[in-house]
């Protein structure tokens, strides 16, 4: 939806940015230490190993590794079940779709 944007990471998040990326499918994670923002630049290309895998355990924090600078920070998510079903699915419309075709 957003050209190729799978997650945002912020150093805080507003309930309806949290909500409005969630609906897209987007993963809203935010900074561990607000410091690791000033670890990464325009341009870095990041990578997040294992994600759906993260998003369905238990523990809520992610390692985020910037393949540009060959660093690591950690970033953390508050997401619910439902939350996590609708990013796994690619967002609300695709679980919308995937209910309708099932029933």
């Amino acid at each position: 939806m957003y050209m190729g944007v799978k997650a945002a990471i912020t150093k805080g998040m507003e309930r309806i940015h949290k909500a409005n990326l969630v609906n897209f499918g987007i993963v809203p994670l935010e900074f561990v230490d607000e410091k690791d923002y000033e670890k990464i630049e325009q341009g870095d290309e990041l990578e997040i190993p294992d994600i759906r895998t993260a998003l369905s355990g238990e523990d809520n924090k992610i390692r985020v590794v910037n393949k540009t600078k060959g660093t690591e920070i950690q970033a953390t998510f508050n997401l619910s079940e439902g939350e996590k079903e609708k990013i796994l699915a690619g967002g609300t419309l695709n679980v919308i779709a995937n209910k309708k075709g099932g029933s």
